[in-house]
């Protein structure tokens, strides 16, 4: 298995679907790169990489809102395309196998609550596996 590990930042607010039955959380989160090129000069490439998180646990859905820095993991999907006016393009999708929300946000400690008592999660979890609960750190401890 290939395994992809990113760090980013979502671009714009996730979007739930049920796909036969099935529930899917859909989102893109931007890896930015700066570096200096060899005359010096600072650049900067970002690199976009659509993830489908397919859970049972939806209740991490309304905290994936544009601009939250999140860590994922999962297997990658590159498919190439062509555009209706003839031109080639890749795209790069990851099947997301695990989610963990980071960097600061203004969180109420409430809305977190409700939201793992509502999808069967354990309380105040922060890392989320398709699956399984992967973290013991609590809620309680996060700086946000």
């Amino acid at each position: 298995m290939i395994k992809l590990q990113v760090i980013g930042n979502l671009g714009k607010d996730c979007v739930s679907n049920n796909v036969n039955g099935k529930n899917v959380i859909n989102f893109s989160v931007a890896h930015t790169e700066r570096y200096k090129d060899a005359t010096g000069t600072q650049k900067e490439r970002t690199i976009w990489v659509e993830c489908a998180y397919w859970t049972d646990r939806m209740g991490v859905a309304p905290y994936l809102k544009k601009g939250t820095q999140v860590y994922v993991e999962g297997a990658p999907d590159v498919r190439s395309y062509t555009t209706n006016d003839g031109r080639s393009g890749v795209s790069l999708t990851l099947r997301v196998l695990s989610l963990q929300l980071i960097g600061s946000r203004n969180i109420n400690d409430q809305n977190i609550n409700n939201a793992t008592n509502d999808t069967g999660d354990i309380n105040n979890q922060r890392t989320i596996e398709a699956g399984a609960v992967a973290s013991s750190e609590t809620f309680d401890d996060l700086p946000f």
